[in-house]
């Protein structure tokens, strides 16, 4: 009785605390998800920020960004729903990367045979990583954006006579549902439900539409800003255009992007994405990609009104720094390291 009774609150726990792992995971699928939060501190001060701002580090997943969460559930939904099968189908996807190390992690672990369509502007370590996975990667002309992408994909799958499987992130409604059940729980719980403002970029735009979903289903007046490049507007309405902030602005607004959810879109240079990145990781420790640094820019700007003073704003960083040491990010400190001399030590 004593057995049973303790395994009810367990169960109990588990379902007001999002935040609970496995101490052992029966696989890396299993640790996907409770992800850590963090203040911005010193950046924040130095750029007259008076909101508490509040960094969701995605960047902390197993394969280190927030689409770990939605190759998980595309998949594993498509599994439920009993239309791909491991060892028989192939599954293929157009990405700007990082969903695409998601699904080689998640289809290798799983068994399935993985076939990944990428625009050559995308950095060389997510084709590495990609190919370390063991998926196929085939690129697309970068000019052609992810547009060239899911052409090249619907090429693929047609070639592949019934045994292919797209899983169109950009549809998918898996994708903004993993992040209703998941990533907006865990915030509510890690805030104790102080939610005022939650920030977040648009690349397929299931993250920004799944939680503020369920932010919006427990307060509903939660302020919910998107962050797009300057130089591909296109939820400002804009046409789109060509920019270095890797992982959004995919020049298109994407189906599972609701923007009846939006109260505000602030535009972020590529420059400016790419600076504050840097600055995190020089003044805060806290190592990210160049979208990051696009949404703490906007976090920043909208933490310094003041009408937001004392408010609490959070804001999604989605991928870790590691993978664009190659890209506009951080090419000068490649540069500098690969000249550097060694030096001798002087007895």
């Amino acid at each position: 009785f004593f057995f049973f009774f303790f395994l009810k609150i367990l169960k109990r726990l588990k379902m007001q605390n999002p935040m609970i792992r496995p101490k052992i995971a029966d696989s890396v699928t299993d640790l996907i998800g409770a992800t850590p939060c963090v203040r911005l501190g010193k950046l924040g001060r130095e750029n007259g920020v008076v909101a508490n701002v509040i960094l969701k580090l995605e960047s902390m997943e197993p394969c280190s960004s927030v689409k770990d969460r939605i190759a998980k559930s595309l998949i594993e939904g498509a599994e439920a729903r009993g239309e791909i099968v491991p060892g028989e189908t192939v599954l293929i996807e157009a990405t700007s990367g990082n969903t695409g190390i998601g699904l080689a992690m998640v289809a290798a672990a799983k068994g399935y045979e993985m076939i990944l369509v990428m625009p050559a502007t995308m950095s060389l370590e997510r084709r590495v990583m990609l190919k370390a996975l063991g998926a196929k990667l085939v690129l697309t002309p970068g000019e052609k954006g992810m547009k060239g992408a899911l052409a090249k994909s619907a090429e693929i799958l047609a070639s592949l006579n019934g045994r292919g499987y797209i899983m169109k992130q950009f549809q998918n409604s898996d994708n903004p549902k993993i992040h209703r059940e998941t990533t907006g729980p865990e915030i509510w719980y890690q805030l104790d439900g102080k939610v005022d403002i939650f920030v977040s970029g648009v690349g397929t735009g299931g993250t920004i539409t799944g939680v503020s979903q369920f932010l919006r289903s427990v307060n509903p007046d939660v302020r919910v800003v998107a962050v797009e490049p300057k130089e591909s507007a296109v939820l400002s309405g804009e046409p789109p255009g060509p920019h270095k902030i890797q992982g959004i602005g995919a020049g298109f607004i994407p189906d599972n992007c609701d923007t009846s959810l939006l109260d505000e879109i602030v535009k972020i240079p590529s420059e400016l994405a790419i600076a504050t990145a840097r600055s995190l990781a020089v003044k805060e420790g806290i190592f990210v990609g160049i979208s990051s640094g696009a949404a703490v820019a906007a976090a920043i700007q909208v933490g310094s009104r003041a009408e937001n003073e004392g408010k609490n704003l959070v804001v999604i960083i989605p991928s870790f720094g590691e993978r664009y040491l190659s890209t506009a990010l951080f090419a000068d400190l490649q540069a500098e390291a690969l000249n550097q001399q060694p030096e001798e030590a002087i007895l």
